[in-house]
């Protein structure tokens, strides 16, 4: 074994070491990346990576689109949108069983959609919304359950922050990427109404009726979710009709939600400078990992770690979907550990290789695609995976007199749904691929 492959295997191993005993994810790789690469050619290579990579990597074009979304997210947490979300839904779901809950999902879809972010929806819904499934006295377990699973929308239905990044990664257009999310995200959301309806007949007294809303009342809550629907349609409907690309798209996403909030006095210059300050620093954690990701690539190269297991794969026999279904499971483990964010940073590099080599009967670009979008779905599944469950976290940090035990418990009937709806994504790519195709025919 070459001194090369083997520095790359030990280091790969202190990687998940030190991300096992939850050193920052950033800082890991960024350590493993410069140690390895001095172990393997000297620190004067590291020392001159370092004297322009960084500005190779955020003078990229497509990462300004990222600051954008996050502020667009950060700004709407701010301006009543969760709540203006959730009055509209529980208007056409609260009257039915486990009705409560389903408009819980519904806003989680419909903020998710101008926030982009699984963690700032899961806490945004979780303040708007566990108060009233406290008060229609829902069980526990479905009311945290549900918003924990419900904030995982957040990442999958466009605009996501996440995609973007794996858009970048794989040097893909992030315009395709949202094209193809769309269906399987209001697919997510159409089965986890569905899991709640079943949960609730299942277990009556975890999922009461709410009260049905006068007509005056159901007019008003739906006509306040129009501004919502305006934003989105602004925003993404340009995107997919060729108006503009995904930047302008947040810039323009950003100006309607800031118009929104001080239109209805909604937004005051104190949460305007809180959400600034949010932007950068988020963006700054993502830029440090995406930084922290190149040194760490570069020194995987270097040892051939990569192409070693790419060739193991591509030469072990077992089909491509097989293949497919080993990945998703290392994602799933990998959930355990780390956040979604860094999933797609740390492993996304180490897998597109292995996938681009497997014959799909699909063109390369179209497997991007498809393979970004059951990465995303499964990402999504660690959010609501133990031990971390970073949704979970947030959720037990609103509910504190909840178990942590039983909010896992209530989101199993979730995961389940992901796994059918990961496994409909496999079996059928045209779920992902169609709307793509279609709307550049």
């Amino acid at each position: 074994m070459e001194a090369s492959f083997l520095i790359g295997l030990i280091g790969l191993i202190a990687l998940l070491a030190l991300i096992a005993v939850r050193v920052p994810i950033a800082y890991t790789m960024i350590l493993v990346g410069v140690v390895g690469t001095s172990l393997q050619s000297g620190p004067a290579v590291v020392l001159n990576q370092l004297k322009d990579l960084a500005y190779a990597q955020f003078s990229t074009y497509d990462l300004s689109v990222l600051p954008m979304f996050i502020l667009m997210g950060a700004l709407a947490a701010r301006c009543g949108l969760s709540q203006d979300m959730f009055r509209g839904a529980d208007a056409w779901f609260g009257r039915f069983r486990g009705g409560v809950a389903m408009a819980a999902v519904a806003a989680c879809g419909g903020f998710g959609a101008v926030c982009g972010s699984s963690t700032a929806t899961a806490s945004t819904m979780g303040i708007v919304a566990l108060p009233e499934l406290r008060r229609y006295r829902y069980s526990p377990a479905l009311a945290t359950g549900t918003i924990a699973a419900g904030g995982t929308l957040g990442i999958l239905i466009p605009p996501s922050v996440v995609l973007i990044v794996y858009a970048i990664i794989v040097q893909t257009n992030v315009v395709t990427l949202f094209e193809a999310s769309l269906v399987p995200g209001i697919l997510a959301v159409c089965m986890f109404l569905i899991t709640v309806a079943i949960y609730v007949r299942l277990v009556p007294d975890a999922g009461p009726r709410g009260k049905r809303v006068s007509r005056q009342e159901f007019i008003a809550a739906t006509i306040a979710v129009i501004p919502i629907a305006v934003i989105f349609a602004v925003v993404i409907g340009g995107i997919y009709g060729g108006l503009y690309n995904a930047t302008p798209a947040g810039a323009i996403g950003v100006f309607l939600v800031a118009l929104y909030g001080y239109g209805r006095h909604r937004l005051s210059f104190h949460a305007t400078i809180e959400a600034l300050i949010e932007t950068a620093r988020t963006s700054g954690m993502i830029y440090l990992i995406l930084l922290g990701a190149a040194l760490l690539s570069i020194f995987m190269a270097r040892a051939g770690v990569p192409q070693a297991a790419a060739a193991l794969l591509q030469n072990s026999g077992l089909p491509p979907l097989a293949i497919i279904a080993l990945i998703i499971l290392i994602f799933i483990i990998l959930g355990m550990l780390m956040d979604s964010l860094s999933m797609i940073i740390l492993a996304i590099p180490f897998f597109w290789p292995m996938v681009s080599g497997l014959d799909f009967g699909m063109p390369v670009d179209d497997v991007k695609i498809w393979f970004g979008i059951i990465a995303l779905v499964v990402v999504e599944l660690g959010l609501i995976t133990p031990p971390v469950g970073l949704n979970v976290f947030i959720i037990n940090s609103l509910a504190p007199d909840v178990p942590m035990r039983q909010t896992f418990r209530g989101v199993v009937p979730f995961f389940v749904s992901e796994i059918v709806r990961v496994t409909l994504l496999v079996a059928f790519p045209l779920i992902s691929l169609a709307l793509p195709h279609w709307l550049t025919r």
